[in-house]
């Protein structure tokens, strides 16, 4: 203790060499001294400052890489913090209870991952799970390489019995994950996505959005045909402007929840079932209505992709009108009834049946969008066994799918002619023969070849003759191609069978309508309309059930109208077009700085002279070029046309005759490139009096220059306000709202027509909608 307290006070840490002489035992004489407590003191401060100066020394010449052992362990981060630390091992290490936290899915993932998608995510992620744990495994073994070797195996069981119990919250000892899709499928009552369908519409969603031009693709035919008999001027087969008078199955837009489609029997009978389903349970659940939907709606995706941005209003709720049909009121003894008339439908044949596991492996495939996998195990089916019809079917859906994937007409057909080839085998199930061949008529109708469905059609109405749902279907054939004398014969034989067929009564009363016969078609659209049957839920027959009443003088045609609006299909009781782009600015009456075509305008106005002489000059010597309005909107007069541009199209035969007004419009491709529109000359005789009606769209505006214009008796009506024409000015109305025309005048009327995009109209989308 002397010499400690000798050594403190000489200088508070003995010197390098006090340090060795207590180590040699030595004193200041050279004697020996035995060995005292200050020598274990000494020791302990040597070993001590040696530590720190390996230490610094460690540090300061980076012997060791820190924050590389750091950044491995901190993918281990267990408790969310960050980084790598204690409470992170107790976790791991199972000294801790608190569980690990499921990792967040973010909201976009939530709303697209269908039940077959989390199945194979779910598997994903436990087999990420499994490789983390043995990654945990042996960077724990390493970082505790000094720990005993019973330490290592507490470790290691801790680790997997955590892992198998917390990470992400699951059990990593799961079942396969095709036993999950398994599983799913037959839990699932509905029909799922897979990722390739979901991968498809955020595909044509971004073709939309970047106005791109569709890839190389022969885009399929529009199927627009009119009941009426008049072809337009630049195209036979193009659709008239003619206020909703055409039966046209693309009438109103289509969007993604889509309404019922034809009331049909089919439907009906396979309410249950879904794709996603095995072979053998399609046969016991399959609903062809729905499968058919679903068909309808890829259609939208490949064929209509243009109309992306054309979208219903929305419906408001209707569940209290006196006017609501029956599938609103249902009761639950009709759901019973329904529920029981119901039947499981047989798709497999006997000999299907003994094939079974080699078509579920083949549909899964496809069930995952596996498409050219899946068909190309059909085809092995196909060729193994011909005279298999689910295989064959197998086959045609595997086309159809990988023709929308490709956007392929050509895959398409190969799909039509599979479809057609299982119709013509042996012992095919009969509920498997109407799918198939009621898939290949809306298959042939999607490419515009109507005369080739309307064969189908009849095909299927032969082999089923008691089937009404069938003969529906073949009257719309007959609609579509305008054959109104064929169809209304086969709605009289689906009426002389079913009275109370509300499909049927609409369609019927459609074409009393379309025949004039104005009060005989009222009772049958009325009826139609309030069975609430499936495919009468449609903006046209409220549109003429509300026009026939409205000629007829009943007040209960804004009633109607009134539904028509609240249930979607109308944008507003004034605004019943049913071609509508959504958003867009919608009054009656505009000015020319509202429209921003003011150039246009002004030159209408300052050149007005010139175009009325040219017009004036055709009605003297080529009179006949005036063609008169056959749209049936005259309640009495005479009233003509000579069209210049319709659909964006110039009519070069009749520019010949007003050259120099043709060459004025050619400036304005405002004009001249409204595809849903046309510029025509418009004579009207005194006595002329036109209905009350609407334009197909919203998408266009209406100008008109007058040209001969008396001084009283003519006037317009657009919605509740009234106008008068003056020569040499311009008046701009929206045709998509009612407008009505008075010519109670001495003399004729001569005006000019122009139509114009709607100005909030984007360049993409008058670039891309369809004309009408």
């Amino acid at each position: 203790m002397a010499s400690r307290k000798a050594s403190r006070g000489a200088g508070g840490s003995p010197s390098p060499g006090s340090k060795r002489e207590t180590k040699h035992g030595g004193g200041k004489n050279g004697k020996k001294e035995g060995l005292s407590g200050s020598s274990f003191f000494t020791w302990f401060m040597v070993i001590a400052l040696l530590g720190v100066w390996t230490s610094v020394a460690v540090v300061w010449f980076e012997l060791v890489d820190y924050e590389e052992v750091l950044g491995k362990l901190g993918i281990y981060d267990a408790d969310g913090d960050g980084d790598f630390d204690v409470e992170d091992a107790k976790l791991l290490l199972g000294l801790k209870e608190t569980s690990v936290p499921a990792q967040p899915i973010s909201p976009s993932s939530e709303e697209t991952i269908q039940p077959a998608e989390q199945s194979y995510v779910e598997s994903e992620h436990k087999n990420a799970d499994v490789e983390l744990e043995e990654e945990i495994q042996s960077v724990l073994h390493e970082a505790l390489h000094s720990q005993p070797g019973e330490r290592h195996e507490d470790v290691d069981e801790s680790v997997n019995d955590q892992g198998k119990e917390e990470i992400h919250g699951e059990t990593l000892e799961a079942t396969p994950t095709d036993d999950l899709l398994t599983e799913l499928e037959n839990e699932l009552p509905e029909a799922y996505e897979t990722a390739d369908s979901v991968q498809k519409d955020a595909d044509l969603l971004e073709d939309d959005l970047e106005a791109m031009e569709p890839e190389p693709y022969e885009a399929p035919v529009s199927y627009e045909y009119s009941t009426d008999v008049e072809n337009t001027l630049s195209d036979p087969e193009a659709p008239e402007d003619r206020v909703h008078d055409s039966y046209n199955e693309d009438q109103e837009p289509k969007h993604e929840e889509q309404t019922e489609h034809q009331g049909t029997a089919v439907e009906d009978l396979l309410e249950e079932v879904n794709e996603a389903t095995e072979p053998d349970e399609i046969s016991e659940d399959f609903d062809i209505g729905k499968d058919l939907s679903e068909s309808e709606h890829t259609e939208d995706l490949v064929a209509a992709e243009p109309e992306a941005s054309e979208v219903p209003v929305q419906a408001e709720d209707y569940s209290n009108n006196n006017l609501v049909g029956k599938s609103e009121k249902e009761t639950e003894q009709d759901k019973t009834e329904k529920a029981k008339k119901k039947k499981k439908p047989k798709l497999l044949n006997k000999f299907d049946k003994t094939i079974k596991a080699e078509l579920d492996a083949a549909e899964k495939l496809r069930k995952k969008g596996k498409v050219e996998e899946a068909l190309r195990a059909f085809e092995a089916l196909v060729n193994q066994y011909p005279q298999s019809p689910r295989a064959r079917y197998g086959k045609a859906q595997a086309e159809d799918d990988l023709a929308e994937k490709m956007r392929s007409n050509e895959m398409l057909q190969k799909a039509i002619n599979t479809y057609d080839e299982v119709a013509s085998l042996p012992n095919v199930p009969s509920d498997l023969i109407k799918l198939s061949l009621k898939r290949e008529a809306d298959r042939q109708q999607f490419l515009g070849r109507m005369r080739g469905s309307l064969v189908t059609l009849q095909k299927l109405v032969q082999l089923f003759p008691s089937d009404t749902s069938f003969k529906n279907d073949l009257g719309v054939g007959y609609l579509l191609i305008g054959d109104n004398s064929s169809a209304k014969k086969v709605y009289e034989e689906v009426l002389s069978l079913a009275p109370n067929d509300g499909f049927a009564k609409v369609h019927y009363g459609f074409i009393l309508k379309a025949e004039n016969k104005i009060a005989e078609s009222i009772p049958y659209l009325k009826e139609g309309l309030e069975s609430g049957d499936p495919g009468t839920d449609d903006g046209r027959f409220y549109f003429h059930l509300g026009d026939a009443l409205q000629r007829m003088g009943d007040k209960d045609a804004y009633k109607w109208y009134e539904l028509g609006y609240q249930r979607g299909h109308f944008a507003s009781v004034w605004q019943r077009s049913l071609y509508n782009v959504k958003g867009l600015k919608a009054q009656p009456w505009w000015t020319a700085r509202e429209t921003g075509y003011v150039e246009l305008v002004k030159s209408l106005e300052k050149n007005w002279k010139l175009i009325r002489d040219e017009g004036l000059a055709v009605m003297d010597k080529k009179r006949s070029l005036f063609l008169p309005e056959d749209e049936n909107l005259r309640e009495k007069g005479d009233w003509s046309q000579f069209t210049l541009w319709q659909q964006g199209r110039k009519n070069e035969n009749a520019c010949k005759s007003v050259p120099k007004t043709c060459a004025l419009l050619e400036r304005f491709p405002e004009a001249t490139g409204c595809r849903r529109g046309q510029i025509k000359y418009s004579i009207m005789h005194p006595g002329t009096h036109v209905w009350p009606h609407t334009g197909p769209t919203n998408c266009r505006l209406r100008m008109h220059l007058g040209l001969v214009i008396p001084k009283e008796g003519c006037r317009i009506r657009c919605a509740q306000e009234n106008r008068s024409w003056e020569e040499g000015k311009v008046i701009i109305f929206d045709d998509s709202f009612e407008h009505e025309v008075w010519q109670d005048a001495e003399d004729y009327r001569l005006i000019f027509i122009v139509d114009v995009w709607h100005p909030e109209l984007t360049a993409q989308q008058r670039r891309t909608l369809p004309a009408i």
